[in-house]
């Protein structure tokens, strides 16, 4: 059902303006007749049409209403009044309306983080078990403005790896368009040249394997496109399932393991969630949430089920009695070096400091090892392309070298 925004004036004229939602504009004026409403002005939403909760609000202008939502409590100003305020002033038509949502829902005596749960793709389980302890702890102020920060950060790191990743792409793109129309358009001219050496069973493989190569291409190109599309269609969809999600995820941890070195994407993805996980971890005990409260909200912020997974059964053995240290380091899936840290960390009874400190080394490291690896891809990916591209000219070029007597 479509919202309109109307402006009315009431019994004693005062200007009215808010979201009315109905099937049509004769259906809000009536429903505005009926609370003795005069309206001035109705129009239909350009963003309306949104079931509650499947409203999704970029990540910028949710880390700006955070934001702004911590100074305004800070500030000493009521919750209810600060979420009136940051809704009239939101200048993103979505937002404005899960503001609206979310400020209804805190009227009706609902908790703040209950009313966020209520739009799951705006604000993720991270940031509602975050507003949950920091309600229950007092600290929601220096929560808000912590989700704000870290969604923030993604959003940089987000935007370097995305920066960093357009010339590759275009490389990528540029090299399958290029092989791919020479292989249709370019090699099939060269057959009639290859006829007779092919009889005689004098064509060198590397041309051989070239030319079947394009005949597939040309024969059943539409095909393989097609085949492509079905096999993606097919990914996608198993991707959406818990068994597909918990294999991505294991896959986007793997590295080549070369001697007591990891190389790949997959040691920057693990060293960046555990990060994550370190400094959400260490937030919420510095501001007082127990550690096993604590350690259920910052499985989430690492992102990945298979870390996620570990944390919890970390997290049973530590209500067993153990040391978080001894549990995270049987999992396998933290470095070594971290958990000696978060070990000292526990016998100093420091360790949320020392979580913070962590997170803070691991990020540098992260960014070292990304920079690195941006680095890394462009010559690797110029080389492959250039391989292939010389594997096409010599192919063409071998049956001609060996019939002139060259080679």
């Amino acid at each position: 059902m479509p919202d309109f925004q109307y402006t009315a004036r009431d019994n004693t004229g005062v200007l009215v303006t808010d979201v009315q939602s109905g099937a049509s504009r004769q259906e809000v004026l009536r429903a505005l007749a009926q609370r003795n409403l005069f309206p001035v002005s109705v129009d239909e939403m350009e963003d309306a049409g949104y079931a509650e909760g499947d409203v999704r609000v970029g990540a910028a202008h949710v880390a700006i209403f955070l934001t702004q939502l911590a100074d305004l409590l800070r500030s000493g100003v009521p919750l209810l009044r600060s979420l009136e305020l940051l809704e009239r002033q939101s200048t993103s038509t979505k937002l404005r309306a899960v503001v609206q949502s979310v400020r209804e829902s805190v009227a009706d005596g609902n908790r703040l983080y209950e009313a966020m749960e209520r739009h799951p793709r705006t604000f993720d389980e991270l940031a509602t078990s975050m507003v949950r302890a920091g309600e229950e702890g007092g600290f929601l102020e220096d929560v808000l403005q912590r989700i704000a920060a870290f969604m923030e950060h993604q959003q940089e790191l987000r935007a370097r790896v995305l920066g960093a990743m357009v010339y590759p792409a275009f490389l990528l793109a540029m090299g399958i368009v290029v092989v791919a129309g020479m292989l249709v358009f370019f090699v099939p001219k060269f057959e009639p040249m290859f006829d007779r050496m092919e009889q005689q069973g004098t064509l060198p493989f590397a041309t051989t394997l070239l030319l079947s190569l394009s005949g597939y291409a040309r024969g059943y190109g539409v095909v393989i496109l097609l085949a492509l599309g079905a096999v993606a269609f097919f990914v996608y969809g198993w991707l959406q399932s818990e068994d597909g999600r918990m294999a991505f995820d294991r896959f986007r941890l793997w590295g080549l393991k070369l001697g007591r070195t990891e190389i790949g994407f997959g040691p920057i993805v693990r060293t960046l969630a555990i990060a994550r996980f370190c400094r959400i971890l260490g937030t919420l005990l510095a501001n007082g949430v127990p550690i096993l409260q604590s350690l259920d909200i910052a499985k989430d912020a690492t992102g990945n089920r298979v870390l996620a997974l570990a944390i919890g059964e970390a997290s049973e053995n530590v209500t067993a009695g153990k040391a978080l240290a001894e549990p995270l380091r049987e999992s396998g899936q933290f470095p070594e070096q971290t958990v000696e840290m978060i070990a000292v960390g526990e016998e100093a009874n420091n360790l949320e400091q020392v979580l913070v400190d962590v997170a803070e080394n691991m990020e540098r490291q992260t960014n070292r090892k990304l920079d690195l690896f941006v680095r890394m891809l462009e010559p690797v990916m110029l080389t492959a392309m250039a391989g292939v591209i010389l594997f096409v000219v010599v192919a063409l070029m071998l049956p001609i070298l060996q019939s002139s007597g060259l080679f």
